[in-house]
C-alpha cells in the first residue's frame, strides 16, 4: 500500500487543495505531512492562495488519514486548531521497516534507523530521494514555496519514493 507525502504547506490553501485532489484520486494508506502547516514563516514570502483558516478546513475531513509532524514554523496554537497531533517526530512500521517522519530542522537522520528503513523530512523545500548506508532519505519538497529551482511538489511512497511536480512529472525517484 502506498502513502501520499507532502510538506511545507505554509498556509497555502490553493496549493493544499491541489494536492488533496490528487490524494483523493489515488488509493493510499494515508497522508503523511512533514510540517509547516499554517504559517509562512518570517523568511518566506506569502504563498499564493494564503489562507491558514482555509487550510484547517481543508485538512479536517482527512484527519483520520493523516500522520504528521510539527515543523519549525508550527506553533502550539496551530496544533490546537488542527484535528490531529503534531509531535516532533513520528515512527511507524510499514512493510516490515521503520518509517521515521521528522520535519528536518532538528536533525537529518536518526540513530534508531537501520538499512532498509525510511527517513522522511521536509524543511529544505528541495526534493530528495537517495540512500545512504541502506537507509532511504526522502523529502517531497514544498507544495507552496519550492526552492533550488524546483517546482511545487509532492511524493508517493510505495515500492519507491517518487517526487512529482503538480503536472505529475517525476522529479526524483529511488526504489525502497
Amino acid at each position: 500500500m502506498a502513502y501520499f507525502v507532502i510538506s511545507d504547506i505554509h498556509g497555502s490553501a490553493a496549493d493544499l487543495q491541489t494536492v488533496l485532489t490528487k490524494y483523493q484520486q489515488g488509493t493510499y494508506e494515508g497522508l503523511l505531512i512533514l510540517g509547516d502547516f499554517l504559517s509562512h514563516g518570517p523568511r518566506n514570502p506569502l504563498p499564493e492562495g494564503y489562507g491558514p483558516l482555509d487550510c484547517i478546513e481543508l485538512l479536517t475531513p482527512f484527519a483520520h488519514d493523516i500522520i504528521a509532524v510539527a515543523g519549525n514554523c508550527d506553533a502550539h496554537v496551530d496544533e490546537t486548531n488542527l484535528p490531529f497531533a503534531l509531535p516532533q517526530e513520528n515512527l511507524f512500521f510499514w512493510q516490515g521497516r521503520k518509517v521515521m517522519l521528522h520535519h528536518g530542522h532538528l536533525y537529518s537522520s536518526h540513530p534508531r534507523l537501520l538499512a532498509g528503513d525510511v527517513f522522511l523530512s521536509g524543511h529544505t523545500h528541495i526534493p530528495t530521494a537517495l540512500k545512504d548506508n541502506g537507509i532511504l532519505y526522502g523529502n517531497p519538497g514544498s507544495i507552496s514555496l519550492p526552492k533550488g529551482g524546483y517546482a511545487k511538489s509532492y511524493a508517493v511512497l510505495d515500492d519507491a519514493f517518487t517526487v512529482y511536480d503538480f503536472q505529475d512529472n517525476v522529479l526524483k525517484s529511488i526504489a525502497v
